[in-house]
């Protein structure tokens, strides 16, 4: 009875919208009511043990390494090349945002960066070439999403984590429903610029962008080809990454000088400093959540009312539809993760399946106000209204709640490559 308390006060302080910091420290400030000085004592100090996993050096790795590759000249390099090659495509502009989105989330592993990194480039051109506002901005702010589905993902590194899964199968499962995402976005972007003329083949620009990008274009081979390959593991593929980056900026780009990649580290550190603290707790509290068998009661509890995997799952995904819009979803997933995957294997649900259900539910909510992370970043870097910023983004709302149809609906979508 007291697991069941302890989960309704979590999820009450969530629908507060209290910071995960007060929701943490409310938690640990019950388990001392409960069990004591001496058990408080032993949670603090497994905050700090937590952290000793060779896998948590891939988050700050993969972070510092987008932020090189953006401060550089590399994001430019790959959407040059990009948009060389689908020029001729109705709304081409549109389709090359999406794709060099997807490209660049398989360096950066963030949203964000992802978002700022293409945007920067493509939505003054978008906007200089006639597509209408709402348009380029929904397709940047929205093709930023893809950086968490597309490996190597910084959210599926801490579902791996904090769920104890593979996570090379979550890298490999990730591919395919990328692709869904990717295919439906482009068919919408084609679709709302069906009348808008294609241009031809600018067979030198061609030339020049794959010459001047073609170490950048490398990088996802080497990141991607390396881990899948079995040459390295996700940990030694964040540093070949960041050494990769490195190299190709400061000395084959060289865009990159010293006091450059002293604010990039800065402004990296300042994030690995705020993440650090949430997942010492969240992984500290995952021990306790198993000593007070909280998954188990959940399975009991959630089995004497749903009997249906059908019926689970569509539950499921509309709360993480709801958690998407006020949560960020490195919060979502240290909190939930542990409770709901334990929950949907009593379902049928493959561990590596349901995670990337989790992460494709979370990445809409990147777009749902009124705290989607890429609704309030846009609204800094692109200077709009966030209005404007809301109802751009709709119409890929839309094709993202077809895209995790499809994923929850077809498990081999997910599972097929593993």
């Amino acid at each position: 009875m007291s697991a069941i308390f302890f989960l309704v006060l979590i999820l009450a302080l969530l629908v507060l919208r209290q910071p995960l910091t007060v929701i943490l420290i409310v938690a640990i400030g019950y388990l001392h009511l409960v069990w004591g000085h001496g058990y408080l004592d032993y949670i603090v100090e497994d905050m700090w043990t937590s952290l000793n996993k060779e896998l948590i050096l891939s988050v700050p790795l993969f972070l510092l390494c987008g932020a090189v590759m953006t401060e550089g000249t590399a994001a430019r390099r790959l959407v040059r090349i990009v948009r060389a090659l689908t020029i001729t495509t109705r709304g081409g502009l549109g389709v090359a945002a999406i794709i060099s989105c997807a490209v660049f989330a398989a360096i950066s592993g963030s949203s964000i960066v992802t978002m700022i990194a293409v945007g920067s480039v493509l939505y003054p051109a978008m906007k200089e070439a006639g597509y209408t506002n709402r348009f380029a901005l929904g397709t940047v702010v929205s093709g930023g999403t893809l950086g968490i589905i597309i490996p190597p993902s910084i959210p599926l590194i801490l579902y791996g984590l904090v769920t104890e899964t593979s996570i090379v199968d979550l890298f490999l499962a990730g591919i395919m429903p990328g692709f869904v995402l990717i295919a439906l976005m482009t068919a919408y972007a084609i679709w709302a610029n069906r009348h808008k003329p294609a241009e031809k083949m600018d067979w030198a620009e061609l030339r020049v962008a794959l010459r001047e990008g073609v170490w950048a274009a490398l990088f996802p081979v080497i990141l991607l080809g390396g881990i899948y390959s079995g040459f390295y593991s996700p940990t030694e593929s964040a540093a070949v990454a960041l050494v990769y980056a490195l190299v190709i900026e400061f000395f084959v780009h060289r865009e990159m000088t010293p006091a450059k990649y002293f604010n990039v580290v800065t402004e990296t550190a300042k994030l690995g400093g705020a993440l650090f603290p949430l997942i010492a707790v969240a992984l500290s509290l995952n021990l306790v959540l198993t000593e007070y068998r909280v998954p188990a009661q959940m399975v009991e509890l959630v089995g004497a009312w749903i009997d249906s995997p059908l019926a689970f799952i569509l539950i499921v995904n509309l709360l993480l539809l709801v958690v998407g819009a006020f949560m960020t979803t490195n919060e979502a997933i240290l909190i939930l993760g542990p409770i709901l995957m334990p929950v949907a294997q009593v379902y049928g649900f493959h561990p590596v399946h349901f995670g990337i259900i989790m992460i494709v539910n979370l990445e809409i909510g990147y777009l749902t106000p009124p705290v989607g992370m890429n609704l309030m970043v846009a609204l800094v870097t692109f200077r709009q209204k966030f209005s404007e910023l809301v109802m751009s983004v709709l119409p890929y709302i839309a094709v993202m709640v077809i895209g995790l149809v499809l994923i929850t609906v077809f498990p081999w979508l997910s599972l097929g490559l593993l």
